[in-house]
């Protein structure tokens, strides 16, 4: 890892916004990093990856890549930067190219989370996802206060559908170093999908074994500090 201290730019999960990782970002900053939160645009993996790419590319110097859940697609599609040195999933699924969600799940007990999920027609005639707020605090986010969850299914943003099904053309997690922190009590993304992609790729694991889909809020300090590890010269 280059000894210029990395930029950490922090990829949000869907039915989600960058404010998710404001605990975060507070704590690596005490830490003295700098930090991005990008606005992941929920549109479809090419889409967003096409985006995060642009905004990698206005970084100077090396970056270390972080994705939550359908974020962790993002930054395997997008990490192949040549300025990203190392790539951190949090809750996440590391996929392989050319590996959809839809087809990694049907390994697995699917989730309760996603029967429940709010599918709303717009404009261009796809559709999108969204959490109904009374599955939100189960579902999400159980080892957070309900009204704090209350607060985080009102700022969700949904995310495309196709999501599901999109497919990464690479996976850069073959060619850089990797970290995964796994959600032990996680009913929005099941732990051993998260577990079995981790260990796939080769990451150094962390799981957090009561931890919830919404790690980033419940246990900031943990999460950054995670992060912070990655970011540490080899």
């Amino acid at each position: 890892m280059s000894s210029t201290r990395p930029t950490v730019v922090l990829v949000h999960d869907g039915c989600s916004d960058a404010t998710s990782w404001v605990g975060v970002v507070a704590e690596l900053q005490r830490r003295g990093l700098t930090v991005l939160a990008a606005a992941n645009p929920l549109r479809g993996l090419a889409h967003d990856a096409g985006y995060l790419a642009s905004v990698l590319a206005g970084i100077d110097g090396p970056v270390v890549l972080v994705g939550h859940s359908y974020g962790g697609a993002v930054i395997t599609e997008a990490g192949s930067a040549p300025n990203v040195v190392a790539l951190v999933y949090i809750a996440a699924y590391l996929p392989e190219a050319g590996e959809s969600y839809q087809a990694l799940a049907a390994r697995f007990t699917p989730s309760p989370l996603i029967a429940r999920l709010r599918r709303t027609s717009y404009a261009t005639g796809a559709a999108e996802l969204s959490v109904p707020g009374d599955c939100f605090g189960p579902l999400v986010a159980a080892d957070l206060d309900p009204a704090v969850a209350g607060v985080l299914a009102a700022l969700q943003r949904p995310v495309d559908e196709r999501v599901f099904t999109d497919a990464p053309t690479a996976a850069a997690w073959r060619a850089k170093p990797s970290w995964a922190l796994v959600t032990g009590a996680d009913r929005a993304l099941p732990p051993p999908l998260q577990r079995f992609t981790a260990e796939r790729a080769g990451a150094t694991v962390l799981e957090l074994p009561d931890a919830s889909h919404a790690v980033a809020v419940s246990r900031p300090t943990a999460v950054a500090e995670f992060i912070h590890d990655a970011t540490r010269p080899a």
